[in-house]
């Protein structure tokens, strides 16, 4: 239980529909600020001081503390009346201004309420006219509030700063003193912004007052009349401090104890202004864990090591008769550990030959150090025959495939069994090895799942080439989000915040505390190299404001995520979408809310520059010089990522391990029955288009439609007797069903696709398998329940395998002489076909199949063709199986 401002508020367990893995600190307090109207307004003449009359008292008057106190307790007021003005709409083409009347337009939704929708409503600017920063959200009015420093206090010990508006009361961390200064000249360099309603400010007035934070005696105060507070529109520069006397109420009964100046500076401003970020907010509290911040991903690179040779190595002489010693090399760094195969020896030299590359992730800065490891795993135990130890930033860095220089290191012993005295190097001499070390500048190392990367750009700078636009994105807010926490008996609460992924930006609003409906109304850039990226953004339910810095337990909960694709956006059209925010739980899919994006790809390229990147590799040259197996590459991934997170966590405030691996999908590969259905459901719908075809031919066989079945006889008759023409018309043909699906192209970028990720209709026993640990934390027989049914499956695959290496294998048996009567009908029919060919004209062989095939069904046998019965007889290697 935590008392702060006056306010008492006790967190219990999550309530029922918390996400997994979610923990229940046991304090927060939370200041809720009421929702404001935002209009723009003319620059007002300078602030003046007006006369101050102060109740001596910690708190606010009563009546506004039982405002404050009421209105945080009350249910959200519905959505209409909460915020205010609509949300603007984005335009989707110059006449779009017919839907401005209604709040939400719903367009074709498959998936019924778990569908984008285009949020409507009034949007004023050309899309045509110059991108201006902030222009994709709505504009919210803050009063600014900088307390700078104070002078000439009277005798205190800890002074502090109170903000008093009409529906607002905040206060200042306690001051500090600079070095060398006199006590009663404290700082304190705090900036405070207020949400701000103007046309109440009429009549508003605003106090700041100094107290004593031990002893709650009034130091002074200054009040002012907000009328005059100017505005402030960036890029305007910042409002200039000024010293204000501090003057003591009316009712001060110790006229002595008022003494000194305050500097401070007070305008109002939006959320574009500079000193937004870093203020503190009156829609979340004070607390590290709730700023707004923009991370960096630190700089990746793939080290490669690559094992020659070893020689002078101390082996144990009393191995067996013709036994061979079993000699590996393991290197290590940081939490990678990988070893080599085992070594080949040489009979003419002592010299043990491995010739294998081994591949790390190194981050910058480069700290970490390489430790290669020479082990003897000859017996059961492994015997280490030498070590080095290589600075990582001593390696040499490439850019591209040119020949790195190798070199013998010296290897030294832990304890001097077996090993040569210290020589002139100062360490135990045991042989040496040979090594090609270096950082591969070249390759991008991808911490994200290849199929929703958001950059592919190599590590060196050196090989990036120039950005061809800008991704903008604007957070507007969430609606309708669920309750993530119980804040007492009956009334849950949510503190939900943003985090955006693009390439190597991260980027994180500030929390919204104990809001169901979140404003945040915050925007970001960043520059697009490739428009075939994922942008992912992902909304995350705040735990860490509740527990100590220290505790690394507290973890962030989901509440959903939605992918958009650059490449499928428009250049220069600002789309402003509301995505459904969905998370797939044990007991099924939930639906935890919506958040509105707008999102803009301004790209002022030319188009042949901006079109020529489609025709460029999609990963940087050394990956298709020196490729890397899968295998090898998503072992690296993972490492990456644990890399990127943990360099995140490091940060103030922290994005949590959780949170960056929910964002990268870290699990992406991990097995799923229901990813394996939707997978195969992907499959299907891939090859509906052959399948659709097929049966349309065989209708045109089967005369179902006689003038159909004419028309395809005369256009074949065409196409034969005019060769020439069949490639035309096959790309005319191509190019008329593009046009046609035009009239079908999506209005908006798509979000997460429940029914294509086949969770819609998934069996809960699949979802309890899909979020169990590695290894299994089930009883026995329910594994074992499993595993027969994985068993099941794997032998249907199995089956589907066999066949297609049985089709394959026939086709070889054709000339293999596997069959000899088979094989000699098969070249005998390959003779007659090539005199056939050779002595009919083309044209009349072309004619007599085609009519051949589209027979009248009178003139068919219902039996299976000659030439299929013919196939089907060939040999198989299957029956060579065990």
């Amino acid at each position: 239980m935590v008392v702060e401002e006056g306010r008492v508020f006790e967190v219990p367990a999550p309530m029922e529909n918390v996400h997994d893995g979610c923990h229940s600190p046991p304090v927060v307090v939370i200041e809720e600020s009421h929702p404001q109207h935002h209009h723009h307004y003319p620059q007002n003449p300078p602030l003046q001081p007006q006369a101050v009359h102060y109740h001596h008292s910690e708190h606010p008057p009563p009546q506004q503390q039982h405002d404050e106190d009421s209105h945080s307790h009350q249910h959200p007021p519905p959505p209409e009346e909460q915020f205010l003005p609509s949300i603007r709409k984005m335009q989707m083409g110059r006449g779009g201004s017919s839907g401005c009347g209604e709040r939400v337009r719903v367009l074709r939704r498959p998936n019924g309420d778990y569908s984008p929708r285009v949020i409507s409503g009034k949007f004023g600017a050309d899309q045509s006219e110059r991108v201006h920063p902030y222009d994709l959200v709505e504009p919210m009015q803050y009063l600014f509030v900088r307390i700078v420093k104070a002078r000439g206090l009277a005798h205190n010990e800890s002074p502090y700063v109170k903000i008093k508006t009409t529906s607002h009361y905040v206060k200042s961390k306690p001051a500090s003193h600079r070095p060398g200064e006199p006590t009663d000249s404290p700082d304190w360099h705090q900036v405070f912004a207020i949400a701000h309603n103007r046309p109440d400010s009429a009549s508003s007035t605003l106090e700041i007052s100094v107290w004593d934070l031990h002893s709650d005696r009034f130091l002074g105060g200054v009040c002012f009349d907000l009328s005059d507070v100017p505005v402030r529109d960036p890029p305007d520069s910042p409002l200039a401090p000024q010293w204000y006397r501090l003057e003591g109420g009316a009712a001060d009964q110790h006229p002595g104890g008022v003494s000194g100046d305050i500097q401070l500076a007070v305008w109002i401003g939006t959320q574009a202004d500079d000193a937004f970020p870093e203020a503190w907010h009156s829609d979340a509290p004070y607390l590290a864990h709730t700023r707004s911040k923009v991370y960096q991903s630190p700089k990746l690179w793939y080290l490669r090591v690559t094992v020659i040779e070893a020689q002078d190595l101390h082996i144990a002489p009393n191995l067996p008769p013709l036994t061979a010693p079993e000699i590996r090399v393991k290197a290590q760094i940081g939490f990678q550990s990988f070893k080599t195969r085992r070594a080949s020896m040489n009979n003419h030299s002592a010299s043990l030959h491995f010739n294998e590359d081994l591949l790390f992730v190194a981050g910058e800065p480069l700290e970490d150090s390489l430790i290669i490891l020479v082990e003897d795993r000859t017996n059961r135990d492994p015997q280490l025959l030498g070590h080095i130890v290589i600075p990582v930033s001593a390696i040499e860095q490439r850019l591209d495939e040119r020949h790195v220089a190798s070199k013998w290191f010296p290897l030294e012993c832990r304890g001097g069994d077996g090993c040569v005295p210290p020589g002139r190097g100062g360490g135990s001499y045991c042989g040496r090895i040979h090594l090609r070390l270096c950082l591969e500048g070249g390759y991008h190392v991808l911490d994200e799942a290849a199929h929703v990367c958001s950059d592919f750009r190599p590590t060196a700078k050196q090989l990036w080439k120039p950005a061809i636009g800008i991704l903008e994105l604007g957070i507007l807010g969430a609606r309708g989000l669920l309750p993530m926490k119980a804040q007492g008996p009956g009334k849950g609460s949510t503190d939900a915040y943003c985090v955006a992924k693009y390439g190597k930006k991260w980027v994180r609003t500030r929390t919204i505390t104990d809001s169901f409906d979140p404003r945040w109304n915050e925007q970001y850039t960043w520059q697009v190299y490739d428009p075939c990226t994922v942008l992912t953004i992902g909304v995350f339910d705040n735990w860490r404001m509740f527990a100590d810095t220290s505790d690394d337990k507290t973890t962030d909960c989901r509440i959903g995520k939605v992918r958009i694709r650059v490449s499928t956006l428009e250049s220069n059209r600002v789309y402003t979408n509301s995505y459904p925010l969905l998370v797939l739980l044990r007991t099924g899919f939930k639906k935890m809310g919506e958040i509105e994006l707008a999102v803009r790809f301004a790209c002022p390229a030319l188009l042949p520059d901006t079109c020529a990147v489609y025709g460029q590799p999609l990963l940087p040259r050394m990956h298709y010089l020196r490729p890397l197996g899968v295998s090898q590459q998503e072992a690296l991934r993972g490492a990456a990522t644990k890399m990127v997170a943990g360099w995140l966590a490091r940060s103030e405030p922290p994005l949590g391990h959780e949170v960056v691996r929910y964002m990268l999908d870290a699990d992406s590969h991990t097995w799923s029955m229901r990813k394996s259905k939707a997978n195969w459901f992907r499959i299907v719908a891939v090859l509906a288009w052959a399948v659709g075809l097929a049966k349309w031919l065989d209708d045109i066989r089967r005369w179902r439609n006689p003038v159909t079945t004419v028309l395809v006889h005369v256009l074949y008759l065409v196409l034969v007797w005019f060769p020439d023409l069949i490639v035309p018309t096959g790309f005319l043909y191509v190019f008329l069903i593009g046009v046609w699906y035009y009239r079908f192209k999506p209005k908006i970028p798509a979000g997460m696709d429940i029914r294509l990720s086949h969770a819609d209709a998934v069996d809960p026993d699949e979802l309890d398998e899909e979020f169990d640990t590695i290894p299994s934390s089930k009883p026995s027989d329910l594994v074992r329940a499993r595993y027969d049914r994985l068993r099941m499956l794997a032998a249907r695959v199995q089956t589907v395998l066999g066949d297609f290496a049985t089709q394959g294998e026939r086709v070889q048996a054709l000339v293999s002489w596997r069959d000899p009567r088979a094989t000699k009908l098969f070249i005998f029919v390959c003779l007659l076909i090539t005199v056939v060919l050779y002595v009919v004209p083309p044209k009349m062989v072309a004619v007599a199949l085609g009519f051949y095939y589209l027979r009248h069904p009178m003139f068919r046998d219902p039996m299976p063709p000659s030439s299929l019965n013919f196939f089907r007889r060939l040999p198989s290697l299957s029956d060579r199986l065990m």
